[in-house]
């Protein structure tokens, strides 16, 4: 299915969600709740566009509720599944054609899982699609060749870490601490706690993949 670039996908995963999540959707966001993610959606009044997972974290007078308000539903048995709910949800986007991702929700208590989908930002790139995690701490994207950052009050730290094994050609515009050419490698933390000073700051990357995250304490 082909769709603009400038239609949006956002998941509302099961992990921390708030108010502050509730403020993110726009007019023509394409809205897929995975799990608990739906239960959060219809107990706020917004229907999912797509609501789909083992629904193992909700009751079933939840999951009723959800099968009611949603527009499509998509169950799968908890025991005979490949992927987290957060996967199922993103390669559904994906599948539909969204370049656009965002996912909410998707860091939380559970670290295994956190991780886990921060490595779908892997996943989205190599389907040509941008991923973008956001809690109410933090915002994750990944830099693969050039990544423009406009200033944000809310999040004043932005870190750089390899999500490959080596990041080259590291070279920062607009920030407190400038890197040139820089070579970062998985398991440094030379990357972390830089912050952006110009109005627009750009990252730029000649070779691998690169975690870029904005966070507040």
């Amino acid at each position: 299915m082909s769709r603009s670039d400038t239609e949006r996908a956002i998941i509302f995963a099961g992990g921390r969600l708030g108010g502050w999540a509730l403020e993110l959707p726009a007019p023509g966001d394409y809205l897929i709740g995975a799990d608990r993610g739906a239960e959060f959606l219809v107990r706020h009044g917004l229907k999912p566009d797509l609501a789909l997972g083992d629904f193992d974290s909700v009751t079933e007078d939840e999951k009723r509720l959800i099968s009611r308000e949603a527009k499509l539903l998509l169950a799968c048995d908890a025991f005979d599944k490949d992927w987290t709910d957060t996967e199922l949800a993103l390669r559904e986007a994906l599948d539909r054609g969204f370049k656009r991702i965002v996912a909410v929700g998707a860091l939380g208590t559970r670290f295994d899982h956190g991780l886990g989908n921060v490595h779908l930002l892997r996943q989205a790139h190599e389907r040509g699609a941008s991923l973008t995690l956001i809690d109410e701490h933090n915002e994750i994207r990944l830099c693969a060749d050039r990544l423009l950052l406009e200033a944000d009050s809310r999040f004043p730290y932005v870190s750089l870490l390899p999500l490959s094994l080596e990041v080259t050609g590291v070279t920062l515009s607009g920030f407190r601490y400038p890197l040139q050419a820089a070579a970062l490698k998985l398991g440094w933390s030379l990357g972390i706690s830089n912050v952006l000073e110009a109005e627009i700051g750009t990252v730029d990357i000649s070779s691998g993949l690169l975690l870029v995250i904005r966070s507040r304490d």
